[in-house]
């Protein structure tokens, strides 16, 4: 093969290569919005609040790339943090909260959850509670 024609297919393969973080960060993100889809399933969205106190965000799950989701009875509070691009199931979401409550704004450090080394910084968005329809 002359040296002309390797070079485009060396081209080829780079783009390739560059563009899967790209491909496999949509496909999770486009899972995390499934897996919220059926968490909250039959539920309608009320106005958002800027706050959870400690009983309200007992029961948290992160759901890859999409949110947190803090379940509270029958109530579930959805957070999508500004860098929930970074956020997958294999993180511990440890929050700066300025007196009890979790408010939006508050800052969120990620720490992978087997070594616990820190990762990427999050701000807390709002809380849109979903109740059940009906």
């Amino acid at each position: 093969m002359t040296i002309k024609k390797l070079i485009p297919a060396l081209l080829a393969i780079g783009a390739f290569a560059v563009s899967m973080p790209a491909v496999a960060a949509r496909d999770d993100s486009q899972r995390g919005e499934a897996k919220l889809a059926k968490i909250l399933d039959g539920r309608s969205a009320g106005k958002p609040v800027k706050c959870l106190d400690p009983s309200q965000r007992r029961n948290m799950q992160v759901v890859d790339r999409t949110a947190l989701v803090f379940k509270d009875g029958d109530t579930y509070y959805v957070n999508r943090p500004d860098g929930v691009n970074f956020l997958t199931w294999g993180d511990i979401p440890v929050f700066n909260v300025w007196g009890s409550e979790l408010c939006s704004k508050d800052i969120v450090h990620l720490h992978d959850s087997s070594t616990f080394m820190p990762g990427a910084t999050m701000v807390m968005g709002e809380f849109v509670p979903y109740r059940r329809n009906g």
